[in-house]
């Protein structure tokens, strides 16, 4: 007798999906966690020490919420990645951590001390082409100042920045912030009798480019005709005249030897108007209280041709340069730009109350930061140890490796026992893989002797560059001792306080 299968059974195995990671996103083990990690860790304590209060915000706001970053309310699942909730309404997860910030002080004003400084950290998303440094997903270290319309709060923020810079690691001349007011820039457009807002808009997104395709790509990009780039696609140009194009072209080029001659550089470009003077009279105040904070020009400088993608920013902003050499994983430069940037934001919160609420901050790209580093050749994680191993020998000897293990964590080490069933030579393998500094060894004579052998790797491994001889190295059992049980932590702690740590 025969039993046929039910005719919805499959007849042939199903495919197996392929493992792989989305692009632009990352798996990321210790050391890489670590790192940003520390990063976070400085630069946290450094805008708590300028007296930044944290706060967290969910990782979804509700689409309306994030505003101009919006192609398209309808479908807004460009640039963003967005998805709807089971009433139908849109929602997408942060784009960064500063929309968020506006709605939370719009909800909360009432309750908030004002200025309300804070500061921020965590992931956020873009749905946008990733590419060297550049995710789809990474961290971001923020803090703003919300309710202070001072030309000092933004001159704050750029100091706390510079600090934060070299906080997270790098040296005074490995990365510059630069300045710029758009308000210069609009005032500059008001006297051309340039208001068209596509046009302006055209404008800002011609001198964002100026690093990338120099001053002759954005001239074409300013003027009728557009450019063609070498693949042949055009891009429209902002279509100004020849001699709007020229004044455009002075005011990017004004930059002088300091902030001050910059600023009468910029003077003398844009002509006299209210917004024009308003806008001076901030770029000296920032100067001078700059200055007051001793911070040089060599740290934070004017720069015109900054002028910061997003469209929200309605004054000062903010761009944190890496200065820093970096390389590729062939050994080719490869340059990284900007690590961090930010600005004034007076409208924001006025989306969600109608009140104009001024506002000022700074953001580190913490992902983007630790993989500048690594691509100098530093490693931001500094050393990172593993825990100390305790090598398990038998089944029946358990409960002394778990009693040891125990001691150690108890002690405040991070310890583990090896939980596979791999031999000794595999299990040292092991330890020596998870970068442990110790083994702790508890084989039956040591358990008769009332006594524990300890493998010091670290000098294990320093003194194995030095021993050419096998026979030397088994016979010289570099790093290793054994000493009565209970002097296993004291022993321990002294090995881990003569291994040098970073960070």
């Amino acid at each position: 007798m025969t039993t046929e299968a039910p005719s919805d059974a499959p007849t042939a195995e199903a495919p197996r999906p392929e493992a792989r990671g989305p692009r632009g996103f990352q798996d990321r083990r210790g050391p890489d966690l670590i790192a940003e990690r520390r990063i976070v860790e400085r630069v946290s304590a450094v805008y708590e020490r300028w007296g930044f209060e944290p706060l967290q915000t969910s990782a979804f706001e509700y689409a309306d919420a994030l505003g101009k970053f919006l192609p398209d309310a309808d479908r807004p699942n460009e640039g963003v990645f967005a998805l709807q909730d089971d009433d139908d309404q849109w929602m997408a997860l942060r784009y960064d951590l500063t929309a968020p910030l506006a709605r939370y002080a719009a909800q909360s004003w009432e309750t908030l001390p004002k200025p309300f400084r804070r500061y921020a950290f965590g992931p956020v998303w873009r749905n946008e082409k990733p590419g060297p440094g550049r995710f789809r997903e990474f961290i971001q270290c923020d803090a703003d100042t919300v309710g202070s319309d001072r030309p000092e709060a933004d001159a704050e923020i750029v100091a706390m920045a510079c600090e934060g810079l070299r906080s997270a690691g790098l040296d005074a001349d490995q990365a510059i912030i630069k300045i710029n007011n758009r308000k210069l820039l609009n005032a500059l457009l008001s006297t051309l009798n340039i208001h068209d807002p596509w046009t302006r808009l055209a404008v800002l997104r011609s001198i964002d480019k100026l690093d990338r395709l120099g001053i002759e790509g954005v001239e074409l990009l300013l003027g009728v005709h557009g450019r063609v780039d070498e693949s042949g696609d055009k891009t429209e140009g902002a279509g100004l005249n020849d001699a709007a194009v020229k004044r455009v072209l002075e005011f990017v080029s004004a930059g002088g030897a300091d902030r001050m001659s910059t600023t009468n550089n910029l003077a003398n470009v844009i002509g006299a108007s209210k917004e024009g003077d308003d806008a001076l009279l901030e770029m000296f105040k920032i100067d001078a209280a700059l200055s007051s904070m001793n911070v040089p020009a060599s740290r934070a400088t004017f720069d015109p041709t900054v002028v910061r993608g997003l469209e929200y920013y309605t004054g000062v902003v903010f761009e944190a340069e890496l200065l820093l050499p970096t390389t590729d994983e062939r050994g080719r430069p490869v340059r990284f730009g900007s690590i961090g940037g930010g600005g004034r934001y007076d409208d924001l919160v006025a989306r969600f109350t109608g009140q104009s609420v001024p506002a000022t901050g700074f953001s580190f790209g913490v992902s983007r930061l630790a993989a500048a580093l690594r691509a100098s050749g530093r490693d931001p994680a500094g050393e990172v140890r593993g825990p100390v191993v305790v090598i398990a020998f038998s089944d029946a000897d358990m409960a002394h490796y778990l009693g040891a293990v125990a001691e150690l964590r108890t002690a405040g080490i991070a310890a583990e026992l090896y939980l596979g069933r791999a031999g000794m030579k595999a299990q040292m393998k092991y330890a020596d893989r998870r970068g442990a500094p110790v083994a702790v060894m508890l084989g039956g004579d040591e358990i008769a002797a009332g006594t524990v052998t300890l493998k010091d790797l670290d000098a294990g491994r320093r003194l194995s560059q030095a021993v050419a001889d096998n026979a030397e190295w088994k016979q010289a059992r570099p790093g290793q001792q054994t000493l009565p049980r209970d002097q296993m932590v004291g022993a321990i702690r002294s090995i881990l306080e003569g291994v040098s740590t970073t960070g």
